[in-house]
């Protein structure tokens, strides 16, 4: 009764556990009997390998491996105790079934508990991200606690780049040959864009050409006068009629005195009037010729040549006109400019009133902002400031105020309180210096500007 007292008898899984463990432990050498200590410690190790993660088909990594198992000593039998069959250590495919004399018996839990690793990296992100929330805070603090604090005498304005365009069209109505530029390409002053087909002008201003030649001609005729040849030519038809009028007199004389001499007999009335018509044709024909002579040294009359040069005048306007309209057969560019759109091709008929290029001239630029009523007695023309654009960032373009407008905007009625003065915005004008033409038509920028002193009585 002893013995039992110090050794309590065996629970009944207990007793099974063992002796299923007796069938399975058939390779060891010697048989060992087995106590209740002995009992107990396998079932602890049993317990510790069931709470092990499910094996994956890979070894245990060092850290998790289940250190050697050792064996217990070998007690004394009690007497009445029957010795237990040797027990092998359980196998982690087998649990063990076996616990304690009044513990509830320990099961694997249904979902092992996540690795260390993961919960750190979990952590990790976590700080992460609290510092970067930190950060953006104290960014716009920063910010806001700057622009509270920013220079009352700096002034930062708001605009779009402006640019002066050209609708640019044919003079005359004629169809398109060719148009030499395409969209974008930048052009310079005199540079042909388009022409014009010329078939029907130039046989017009050929014919216009001659006729002005010949009017010249005959002007500078006028100018030149008679030749020496013609002033010769009228003195020798002068001394001709001289000669005829000497003879008729000579002869009518002749006549006259022989019929003085007959009282009349020898000579007839009539011989003596043809005589005196002889002489009087003879006296008229030198006159002529005596005036024939003055006309050709004199020269052409000071109305011919008024005409003459008239009459040159006008077909030289003819001519200009039609060389006019074969120069506007082509079109050129007016300045340096870029052009923005192309808008008739080849073989369409032009006017006037249809703009076949719209050009953008690219000097001068400038930034159309508003300023404030406030403002604007602290900025005058010709104030120095910079350009930046959000196209360029880190760079900035120098310019100037240009153009400040008299009149104010945005307001429908002229304004007397003085609760709504600072409302009144005006139109200024910054050109700026855009030696790499990369400032495009209303791209948006920034005009930054030193405020001169506020004027004070």
């Amino acid at each position: 009764m002893a013995q039992n007292s110090e050794n309590p008898p065996l629970d009944k899984k207990t007793s099974v556990g063992a002796e299923m463990e007796s069938n399975d432990a058939t390779n060891l050498p010697t048989p060992t009997p087995v106590t209740s200590s002995t009992i107990e410690t396998h079932s602890t190790s049993r317990t510790t390998s069931t709470t092990q993660p499910a094996s994956t088909g890979e070894p245990p990594p060092p850290s998790q491996a289940r250190p050697p198992e050792r064996s217990p000593p070998t007690p004394t039998p009690a007497a009445g105790v029957q010795p237990a069959s040797p027990a092998q250590p359980a196998s982690p495919k087998q649990p063990a079934a076996t616990a304690k004399p009044g513990a509830p018996a320990q099961t694997a839990p249904a979902n092992p508990p996540a690795p260390p690793s993961k919960k750190k990296a979990v952590v990790v992100a976590l700080v992460i991200l609290a510092v970067l929330a930190t950060l953006a805070i104290g960014i716009l603090l920063g910010r806001l606690w700057g622009g509270s604090k920013k220079d009352p005498n700096q002034l930062a304005l708001y605009g779009n780049v402006d640019m002066r365009q050209v609708d640019l069209a044919f003079n005359n109505s004629e169809r398109i040959a060719e148009v030499l530029v395409e969209e974008g390409d930048k052009v310079a002053q005199g540079q042909v864009l388009a022409r014009l087909d010329t078939s029907r002008l130039k046989p017009q201003a050929a014919q216009a050409h001659a006729e002005y030649e010949a009017q010249q001609a005959s002007v500078r005729r006028l100018h030149n006068g008679s030749r020496p040849e013609e002033i010769a030519q009228a003195r020798a038809n002068v001394a001709l009629a001289t000669a005829d009028e000497v003879n008729a007199e000579q002869q009518w004389k002749r006549l006259t005195t022989l019929a003085g001499l007959t009282t009349g007999r020898a000579i007839s009335q009539q011989d003596l009037d043809n005589s005196k018509a002889a002489l009087d044709t003879a006296q008229a024909r030198l006159e002529v010729a005596e005036k024939a002579l003055d006309l050709s040294t004199l020269g052409p009359r000071s109305e011919d040549i008024a005409q003459g040069e008239a009459l040159l005048r006008v077909n030289q306007a003819k001519l200009d006109f039609l060389q006019r309209q074969l120069a506007d057969a082509e079109l050129v560019s007016p300045c340096d400019a870029v052009v923005r759109s192309r808008l008739l091709e080849p073989g369409e008929m032009v006017s006037p009133q249809r703009p076949v290029f719209n050009l953008a001239i690219a000097d001068p630029k400038w930034i159309r902002t508003y300023v404030s009523e406030t403002y604007l007695g602290r900025i005058h023309t010709g104030m120095r400031v910079t350009v930046s654009s959000d196209s360029f960032p880190g760079r900035s373009l120098q310019g100037w105020v240009g153009f400040i407008s008299p009149v104010a905007e945005f307001t429908p009625k002229a304004v007397e309180t003085v609760e709504l003065r600072p409302s009144l915005v005006y139109e200024i004008r910054v050109f700026v210096q855009d030696p790499q033409d990369e400032m495009r038509l209303g791209m948006p920028a920034t005009v930054h500007l030193v405020l001169s002193p506020a004027t004070q009585s």
